[in-house]
């Protein structure tokens, strides 16, 4: 899954205009025009296409953080650090984030697209790599949080 992918689902299930995804990408300091959000919400085979890079992704997600809770005071803080390179499991977190969901509200996302999700496997996906219970975020696990999203606010 690309994260345009990601980035149009999201779109989807929140109903998020382009010019507010503008001021979102603005939040983290990521300058981009409607031109170009149009370009990264085609899909591969269309004229025009712009692949969303993970820094860019990041950044989309870091404003997204600051869009739904608010700038932390003092330093930026660890949120807005940047990870070498982006993992599912790190997008789920910060949509967890930015969406201040508690575990029960994980689970009943993942519910309403029909997969039942255990607190542990939660527990599991939000680890540091290397833990001894560390497991991968798949893209079919990423899928149906985003799908049960689109469920849960667009019915």
């Amino acid at each position: 899954m690309t994260n345009n992918d990601i980035l149009r689902m999201f779109r989807y299930a929140m109903d998020i205009s382009e010019s507010k995804l503008v001021a979102i990408f603005g939040l983290a300091g990521e300058t981009v025009d409607r031109d170009q959000i149009g370009a990264m919400l085609k899909k591969e085979d269309e004229q025009g296409f712009e692949l969303l890079d993970d820094s860019s992704m990041t950044a989309f997600l870091n404003g997204l953080i600051v869009h739904e809770r608010g700038e932390k005071s003092g330093s930026q803080g660890a949120v807005l650090q940047s990870p070498e390179f982006l993992t599912n499991n790190i997008i789920l977190k910060k949509l967890r984030i930015a969406l201040n969901f508690k575990e029960e509200d994980m689970m009943a996302v993942f519910k309403l697209a029909g997969k039942d999700v255990s607190k542990a496997m939660l527990s599991a996906l939000f680890r540091k790599p290397g833990h001894k219970n560390y497991k991968e975020c798949g893209d079919q696990f990423l899928r149906n949080f985003l799908k049960g999203l689109a469920m849960r606010y667009r019915g």
